[in-house]
């Protein structure tokens, strides 16, 4: 993986994590449509650990909330009293959330890498992210703000993050649409989505590293890894603050048409 070729693919990562469409489904589809080829070992760990720009991302832009819930949960243990906050509350919630997918990708890691390799599978787990879109926009109320999240939505939207193992399954997506079928709005709805993330892309950044450390030659790796996170973390950055000012006035129609189209002509093309 030459430098050009790691910038490219972390300004994909970037734009498409928080977008809902699916970043891990556009990092097996760009590498196959422009004629690259990567061992496939070294391609998972860069598309796993280049996810860490996007980490960052988040925690750059909700940098007050992860504090003031990091306080708040720190404080309600030490005083004996984890639930009295609403911080406090979240944090707990969050966490919540994480347990499905850590769970399930813990126990199928290896069928998560090996559907990575299918870009006729991402084409058709795209228009899956389709549907799913559609069916938040359809049976959502969007009445409900993020403080009125309790445990039911919090495990509902991180079973709703499972689905994201896949490739094309988008994580955005589908915790958007976990959220909104709980008649969150969507701006609540999205940033829910954006905060639990950030233990999710610690784990599997965790996870990453140790195999890239098992890699033939690790250290001529690092500096296209270190272009791919740096390229992913600024427009990540950028994409969060366009999308949630975007769904404050906006549907995710356009999104499950972009879906739709995609998955389908590669569903049939590729």
């Amino acid at each position: 993986m030459n430098l050009l070729q790691s910038f490219i693919l972390g300004l994909v990562q970037g734009l498409t994590e928080f977008i809902p469409v699916s970043s891990s489904g556009h990092l097996v589809l760009v590498p196959h449509l422009l004629g690259w080829h990567f061992p496939e070992d070294q391609s998972f760990v860069f598309d796993v650990l280049v996810q860490l720009g996007t980490l960052v991302a988040v925690l750059v832009y909700y940098r007050q909330d992860l504090i003031a819930i990091a306080r708040a949960f720190v404080l309600g243990l030490v005083r004996r009293q984890p639930f009295a906050e609403a911080d406090a509350r979240m944090g707990w919630l969050l966490i919540l959330a994480t347990l499905p997918a850590v769970v399930v990708g813990l126990l199928a890691k290896d069928l998560v890498e090996q559907a990575f390799a299918s870009p006729k599978m991402t084409g058709v787990f795209l228009l899956c992210t389709a549907v799913l879109l559609l069916i938040a926009e359809k049976a959502g109320h969007r009445c409900r703000s993020m403080q009125e999240i309790d445990w039911k939505d919090s495990l509902w939207i991180g079973f709703s993050q499972v689905l994201a193992l896949l490739p094309g399954l988008s994580r955005s997506g589908a915790t958007l649409a976990g959220g909104m079928t709980r008649h969150l709005d969507r701006p609540a709805a999205a940033r829910f989505s954006f905060l639990m993330s950030v233990p999710v892309m610690v784990g599997a950044g965790v996870l990453a590293v140790k195999d890239l450390l098992a890699l033939p030659a690790p250290n001529d790796f690092l500096l296209p890894l270190l272009v791919g996170f740096l390229t992913a973390m600024v427009s990540g950055y950028f994409a969060i603050r366009w999308l949630i000012t975007y769904l404050s006035k906006h549907s995710l129609y356009i999104f499950a048409g972009y879906c739709a189209v995609i998955g389908l002509l590669i569903v049939l093309l590729v």
